[in-house]
């Protein structure tokens, strides 16, 4: 309520800031693809595995997309603080693995450092985020909103994860954590879609592009996952069956189709808009 008071009360600033937002967007975009360019080119010399590294920077970039939105705004609001903490537990539980095991990463030499470094960039937003929604800028969370139990996700993808992780570490915790950072980060959508259900279907352009870049990031992610899956082994519970490989393409997938009918506007509001679009979803498609 104390957010949309502020909001009415400097209308004229909120008007330029949504007018500069667009550029805002191009230069995230700008960096990025020379980031990317120059990673894919001058370390990991155009292997096909570094598309995993370009898979985490483009999580990165939905991830500054919303750092934007939010410096830019002076506000946390239409964020879901709940898909900001599932991510953070996802991203510091791959890290756990990733930062000293080689099980899951690139072969390239963007696995040797700079695939960690960009995730640990990534947590860092995704704190710097959480530390503006519950203080420094709690009076513009939309906290009545957030309203989707994020428990029952943690300890359903924690159980999955004991079942089904693969032996790619050889060391069960950590074979397990990374299958856990997998599972959490496909469910983090789900408050994001659930919030904006509840505030009524409205998306701002960049919060958009951040949920687009999530879907991007997951079907590089699948797309090296599933030339890799003969790679990928496991502890089989039925003789002859990889359930691991199995679980981790099925995750790809759900998460592609969670953001199915959302992806189809997005491109339909680009297209008629450009960047700097304001997305209005039905909101009988997000539940």
């Amino acid at each position: 309520m104390l957010g949309a008071m502020m909001a009415s009360n400097q209308p004229s600033a909120m008007a330029d800031k949504k007018q500069s937002t667009p550029t805002s967007i191009k230069a995230a975009y700008g960096i990025f693809a020379v980031a990317a360019l120059a990673v894919w080119h001058f370390v990991a010399n155009g292997e096909f595995s570094s598309i995993m590294t370009m898979a985490v920077m483009i999580q990165c970039l939905a991830y500054l997309l919303l750092t934007l939105k939010s410096t830019a705004e002076g506000s946390v609001s239409g964020i879901s603080a709940k898909c900001l903490i599932l991510e953070a537990v996802a991203l510091a539980s791959r890290l756990s693995s990733t930062t000293w095991l080689n099980g899951y990463l690139p072969v390239d030499a963007s696995g040797d450092f700079v695939y960690q470094a960009v995730e640990v960039f990534t947590l860092l937003m995704v704190l710097f985020l959480l530390h503006r929604t519950f203080s420094t800028h709690r009076f513009s969370y939309q906290e009545d909103a957030d309203s989707l139990p994020v428990l029952p996700i943690m300890a359903g993808c924690f159980l999955l994860s004991v079942l089904l992780h693969a032996d790619m570490n050889a060391r069960h915790l950590f074979d397990t954590l990374w299958m856990n950072g997998l599972f959490l980060s496909v469910m983090s959508v789900l408050p994001q879609l659930w919030f904006i259900n509840k505030t009524g279907g409205l998306v701002q352009a960049c919060t958009g592009h951040y949920i687009a870049m999530l879907a991007v990031s997951r079907a590089l992610s699948g797309t090296f996952m599933w030339h890799a899956r003969h790679d990928i082994t496991c502890e089989p519970w039925v003789q002859g069956v990889n359930h691991a490989i199995w679980a981790i393409l099925a995750a790809h997938v759900l998460h592609l189709v969670l953001l199915g009918d959302f992806g189809y506007y997005y491109v339909k509001a680009i297209m008629s808009q450009g960047l700097g679009f304001k997305l209005e979803l039905p909101c009988a498609d997000m539940v």
